[in-house]
């Protein structure tokens, strides 16, 4: 089978293996009953709001391993790296179903497995990436929207095994899932080779970065100004729905009253609206141009959460259509930057570029929640939560200015 036509079993392999590690966004499913179950054990009152830093620290700790990893990716391939990583992204799920304490699960689910998720989900981006040249934008679409939407199917899998068996059995039966899939996945992965062309494709015309002639590693990448403007645009991108992913069911039943099985569908809402815009926004892209669509996605946010601040007790409707516009938005940046970095700085050291790039997203999911935390303890209301992610997607959208200017030069 030639490499042309092997590409696309590469992609299921990586698109399976990213719909297993976003579970990470089935969190919000797990935490209240995990908090239940270990405030009854130490005879305390825990809420899902308790346990909130486990999350945060998993989704900020990526970047290590992408990193990491992205280096032993660039050079012997990804087949190890995704091994290792659903190895420790499965163990650190399994292993939570142990926990007697949150400093417990800080350890297995926040860095065993987030520092798992970075290995894996770096590898399987950049290979996808470098696979297909032709259609940067779309494959960076699907892979990050299967991670997207593994927080739409596992959260009622989940919900399902907590019902029947409590949630400390959940995590360890969705752990050693994980572990055998993601081990059957990789045996399908392999390494591209250095200045793949696909046939029947022909290459831009123009020379330099553009058409992915010339590649920069880590250290030319921090030596370029444009970059210091792309990670803080996707810090900006990403804050909105970051800051509310992990407490999307919470504030649902706080702000808007409405009940837990209510609440849930919020989830999904915002989980499905994220996929599409990750497949949407990456496949415009290709057409339009990434900036022109990570600008618009930046308008597009501030509209959303425009809605979700007049949103009130009982407004279902501007508040599920807030989260839709923001869950997109956020998708639309998720899709599109793993080609965005991959045309600027090209294609043979992506993934540890994009590792760098990631700790953009690493900033916003760490400053995002604990602002959120911090605003609704002291005022007891969300508004000046949205209000500050307006001013984020704002910011984002004057550096697509700054990005255009500097890329000119």
């Amino acid at each position: 089978m030639s490499l042309t036509k092997k590409r696309w079993l590469i992609l299921a392999a990586c698109c399976f293996i990213n719909l297993c590690i976003g579970s990470l966004y089935a969190w919000s499913v797990l935490a209240g009953p995990m908090a239940a179950y270990l405030g009854e054990l130490n005879g305390v009152t825990l809420t899902a709001r308790d346990l909130s830093i486990v999350f945060v620290i998993a989704n900020s700790v990526g970047p290590i391993t992408m990193i990491t990893g992205g280096k032993i990716n660039d050079t012997l391939g990804p087949k190890m790296v995704v091994l290792i990583g659903g190895m420790m992204f499965g163990g650190g799920m399994f292993l939570s179903g142990f926990a007697t304490s949150i400093s417990f699960l800080i350890v297995t689910y926040s860095l065993l497995l987030g520092l798992g998720l970075g290995m894996v989900y770096g590898a399987t981006i950049s290979t996808c990436i470098k696979f297909f040249p032709d259609k940067r934008g779309l494959i960076g679409g699907l892979t990050t929207s299967t991670f997207g939407i593994s927080s739409v199917i596992i959260p009622p899998i989940a919900g399902a095994i907590i019902t029947m068996t409590g949630p400390t059995t959940a995590f360890k039966v969705i752990g050693a899932a994980f572990i055998v899939i993601i081990a059957v996945s990789s045996l399908f992965i392999e390494k591209c080779p250095d200045g793949f062309v696909p046939e029947g494709w022909t290459p831009p015309a123009a020379t330099g970065k553009k058409a992915g002639g010339e590649s920069k590693n880590w250290l030319g990448m921090l030596k370029s100004p444009i970059f210091y403007v792309m990670i803080v645009m996707l810090t900006c991108g990403a804050f909105a729905a970051l800051m509310f992913i992990p407490m999307i069911s919470p504030i649902a039943q706080n702000m808007i009253g409405m009940s837990t099985a209510a609440a849930t569908t919020a989830v999904s809402t915002l989980a499905l609206f994220n996929v599409f815009g990750r497949v949407l926004a990456g496949s415009l892209s290709d057409k339009f141009g990434r900036i022109n669509v990570l600008g618009a996605a930046c308008v597009l946010s501030v509209i959303g959460l425009g809605l979700l601040y007049i949103a009130d007790m009982g407004d279902t409707l501007p508040f599920f259509a807030g989260i839709s516009i923001v869950g997109a938005c956020f998708g639309s940046f998720m899709g599109v930057f793993p080609g965005f970095t991959a045309d600027q700085f090209g294609p043979k050291y992506n993934s540890v570029n994009f590792g760098i790039m990631f700790i953009g997203f690493s900033i916003a999911g760490y400053v995002g929640p604990s602002i959120l935390n911090n605003i609704y303890g002291a005022q007891g209301s969300y508004n000046m939560a949205f209000v500050t992610a307006m001013g984020f997607s704002v910011a984002g959208l004057v550096l697509t200015f700054a990005y255009r200017v500097l890329n000119r030069k």
